[in-house]
């Protein structure tokens, strides 16, 4: 429930880029991939060496997908290396409640810089406890509630 309700925010038709920041099992993925137009770009982050070995196995075929085994937090050089000039939506399965505040910080910082003017950063938590953190970087956050997931979480919807 949670994954699906999260992509509806997402215009399929439109995204040309979609980044997902620690896709672990590939849960959203398998969803984005379902959605996406066969053109849009998707880049994976994860830093769990395990997962990122998983995720290039079970999406070594897919075009246009890029998984990248490193911290969100340096993002701005893999869009140099890809050639992509923005990035429409970001989708994140961060923890932001138990990361270090810098590595936060910095994710944060760059997802505002990289995403284009009318793009979203869609994230989930299991409490409001970061919210006004995360509005620090984003002047405008949605919260929905999806109690159908275990446990209940939040989606923050932010746009610049």
């Amino acid at each position: 429930y949670l994954a699906s309700r999260m992509l509806n925010n997402i215009n399929f038709n439109y995204a040309n880029c979609i980044v997902e920041y620690g896709p672990g099992t590939g849960v959203f993925t398998e969803i984005i991939i379902q959605r996406r137009n066969p053109n849009t770009l998707i880049l994976l982050f994860e830093s769990n060496t395990e997962f990122y070995n998983l995720l290039q196995n079970r999406y070594k075929d897919e075009p246009n997908l890029y998984i990248i085994n490193d911290s969100a937090e340096y993002i701005e050089k893999y869009l140099v290396i890809y050639e992509i000039p923005w990035i429409d939506y970001i989708v994140s399965g961060l923890p932001f409640a138990s990361l270090p505040p810098n590595v936060s910080t910095n994710i944060l910082k760059q997802t505002h810089k990289h995403m284009q003017a009318d793009g979203k950063f869609i994230t989930f938590q299991y409490t409001l406890m970061k919210k006004y953190f995360i509005s620090q970087f984003f002047n405008d956050i949605n919260i929905q509630f999806e109690m159908r997931n275990i446990p209940p979480a939040y989606i923050f919807c932010c746009s610049r």
